[in-house]
């Protein structure tokens, strides 16, 4: 079992930044693939970013370039955010790979307005 915790979520203005973190804890060494995902009012939850165990890294169009993802030794998972827009408005959630099952965290909200 693995257990995630988000943060570093708030209010930005436009064209600020945030970074996200998500901390693991239980077996924290069976995590393999890591990723940041959003979920919008009304909208379906979409991938944001992922990592894999080799630090491979893979980003939706839309973040594409204004967005990192990063991890480190101890799977602790991060999300630098610049250029925030008001359509990166979301419930961000932190989700990792465990022997084949997928874990979720509980959220950060991120809100981007002026």
């Amino acid at each position: 079992q693995v257990q995630l915790v988000e943060s570093g979520g708030g209010l930005v203005q436009p064209g600020g930044s945030l970074k996200l973190s998500c901390t693991p804890s239980g077996n924290i060494f069976s995590i393999n693939d890591m990723g940041w995902y959003r979920q919008a009012p009304g909208s379906q939850r979409e991938m944001v970013a992922r990592i894999s165990h080799g630090r491979s890294t893979k980003y939706s169009d839309s973040v594409k370039g204004r967005f990192t993802i990063s991890r480190d030794d101890k799977n602790t998972l991060y999300l630098q955010m610049n250029s925030l827009k008001p359509e990166d408005t979301a419930v961000y959630y932190c989700n990792a790979d465990s022997f084949g099952l997928p874990f979720w965290g509980q959220g950060t909200q991120v809100t981007v307005s002026s």
